[in-house]
């Protein structure tokens, strides 16, 4: 969790939002370190009806307000964008690419949507001024550890309570105003407010698979490799595609691969691709070509790549979980190090073989779906690369020669 100070949230709304490795965005109430729970269950709840009084929240609600109003400017912006987009920027030549009836759909939707919610923001608006604001609100309670004597459910029950009491608010666990969440492990609590009504990281992602890699965690992976302008970047393994068009959209003056051996795979890349131009093209109210992207069906363990045409290779290979197994990346992992080259333990053990040619820069730790797994940095070893290359066309050559003789 990053902590970004009062100062620079009052000085820069719009800078948090566009933060690209966040998945979540909620304004600190309070901060628990160590949190003195009660013997009894009754004796917590009843703290945790208390603390709804005694919370500070004054602040809080004022970053909560400037945040709501910057996400309806910015709706509102978008809106104009839309429209501009659809009645003067689609030159004649151009209007057969739009009349595909998914990019059609697409498309209306798009504005469709915008177009009601910036109606009901102006009604809301218009009442807000004849009549006083009843907000409605919802509590949400996270909760980790085993020593807690109350569950999840009680918590939000008794506390969310206590602040409709307090505030008069209207309870509304879908159509809700504010979110309040209550975040407890262990002995640690942290209250606050949401302030992204969903999870940043699903952002340039419309059609998933069984393992879609989340945005935020692909943006990490490709700011640890530290992208130069004109390198080609790779992702051999690319599923959904999430690491090459986060790629596209963060480094556009980078060139990306997508590949993958399986065709759904690539199918919903290619989907993915297909929809983050046409957002791009409605964000910008202009009709671009197209994205330093592509996507291609291909083998990991033969790459259809030309030697040292490649400068970054980025992907997320497969746990052995929802996809592939164990038994399976024992052959796999190191197949696919010593092609890239021209479970935690098994790539670690790959790693340490491969140590001639592949060189361990910086280990990252980060949590997929309660998996402790890790992203390495890796250099290679080009004087070694180009040896052993060398050596075993030698040795190819040596054999072809038995062979005429």
């Amino acid at each position: 969790m990053e902590k970004v100070g009062r100062k620079d949230w009052f000085m820069g709304t719009n800078v948090v939002h566009c933060l690209r490795s966040v998945d979540n965005l909620f304004v600190v109430i309070k901060e628990f370190k160590d949190y003195p729970f009660k013997e009894t269950k009754e004796e917590v709840l009843k703290d945790f009806e208390e603390l709804a009084g005694k919370l500070p929240w004054s602040d809080p609600l004022k970053v909560w307000k400037i945040n709501t109003s910057f996400k309806k400017k910015k709706r509102c912006k978008k809106i104009n964008q839309n429209s501009r987009f659809i009645n003067n920027t689609l030159d004649s030549h151009i209007l057969d690419y739009y009349e595909n009836p998914a990019i059609k759909e697409e498309i209306s939707t798009l504005v469709g949507d915008d177009l009601a919610s910036c109606k009901d923001e102006k009604d809301e608006s218009s009442k807000e001024e004849t009549q006083p604001e009843v907000l409605k609100f919802r509590v949400t309670c996270n909760r980790a550890g085993e020593k807690h004597c109350f569950s999840s459910n009680e918590a939000t029950r008794d506390f969310g309570g206590a602040i409709q009491d307090y505030f008069k608010w209207k309870a509304d666990m879908t159509n809700f105003d504010v979110e309040v969440l209550l975040n407890i492990h262990d002995k640690e609590i942290v209250v606050g407010i949401a302030l992204t009504e969903e999870s940043l990281c699903r952002r340039n992602i419309t059609h998933f698979g069984p393992t879609t890699l989340r945005s935020t965690l692909a943006y990490g992976m490709l700011r640890l490799c530290a992208p130069q302008p004109t390198d080609i970047i790779v992702d051999p393994m690319c599923g959904t595609g999430a690491v090459p068009i986060e790629g596209a959209t963060e480094w556009s003056n980078c060139y990306h691969i997508a590949g993958d051996n399986n065709p759904l795979a690539v199918d919903r890349a290619a989907n993915n691709i297909s929809s983050l131009l046409t957002k791009s093209q409605i964000k910008e109210g202009k009709v671009s070509w197209g994205l330093p992207i592509d996507a291609v069906q291909w083998d990991i363990c033969n790459l259809p790549l030309r030697t040292g045409s490649v400068d970054i290779i980025v992907t997320d290979m497969p746990f052995g979980k929802r996809m592939g197994s164990k038994k399976r990346n024992w052959n796999l992992y190191p197949a696919c190090l010593w092609e890239m080259s021209h479970d935690k333990k098994c790539f670690a053990k790959t790693l340490f073989g491969m140590g001639h040619v592949w060189r361990k820069v910086h280990t990252v730790w980060v949590n997929i779906g309660g998996l402790h797994a890790a992203v390495y940095l890796l250099n290679i070893h080009l004087k070694l690369l180009f040896i052993l290359q060398n050596k075993m066309g030698k040795e190819l050559l040596g054999d072809a020669n038995n062979e005429d003789s």
